[in-house]
């Protein structure tokens, strides 16, 4: 199954309009909708998607194609940064991580982000730091239900950019910068 825009799509792409630039990794791309907007932004100089799905990367592929993007988007299938071989290289990092509690069926994959919700955020923060140039920044968007140990967020400067209330959680757009050592 791959990931369909809904509203934190949506809450995290008016972000990655105002702010990416660079080289940008879109984490967990999904249907492609962020690598799409940074792709289509000036003073993005190249995208790279990322999923571990081989199906979501077949249709943000078919969705950049559609839009004329494609040269401007490297696609590769990686669960997070296991594909990847150079550090320090982005500017910007955007994540939408599954971030739902639940049991974790297979199926659910692209929204369930483990027992707590926020296990595949907690990896993602783990490493993230490494692959970013100095000074660059984290778009990422996840709920008031997602239970994250908060030990990940240490090393980092957190801003909220935007808080969206939903029915029975609040999504947040969050820009992270890692701490100065």
């Amino acid at each position: 199954m791959v990931y369909r825009p809904a509203e934190d799509s949506y809450l995290l792409l008016r972000h990655v309009e105002g702010l990416a630039g660079g080289l940008v990794l879109d984490m967990g791309t999904g249907s492609g909708i962020q690598a799409e907007a940074a792709a289509s932004k000036r003073g993005v100089d190249l995208v790279v998607a990322v999923d571990v799905n081989p199906r979501a990367v077949e249709e943000a592929d078919r969705g950049l194609r559609r839009a004329g993007l494609r040269g401007r988007v490297e696609l590769l299938i990686s669960d997070l940064f296991s594909g990847l071989r150079i550090t320090g290289l982005f500017d910007w990092m955007v994540f939408n991580p599954p971030y739902l509690p639940s049991e974790g069926v297979a199926d659910e994959a692209s929204w369930a982000g483990g027992l707590r919700g926020g296990e595949t955020l907690e990896r993602f923060l783990s490493e993230a730091s490494r692959y970013l140039k100095p000074g660059g920044g984290i778009l990422l968007v996840y709920s008031t239900l997602t239970g994250i140990d908060p030990e990940v967020f240490k090393g980092y400067e957190a801003e909220t950019l935007e808080m969206l209330p939903l029915f029975y959680e609040h999504l947040l757009c969050v820009l992270l910068r890692p701490k100065p050592s």
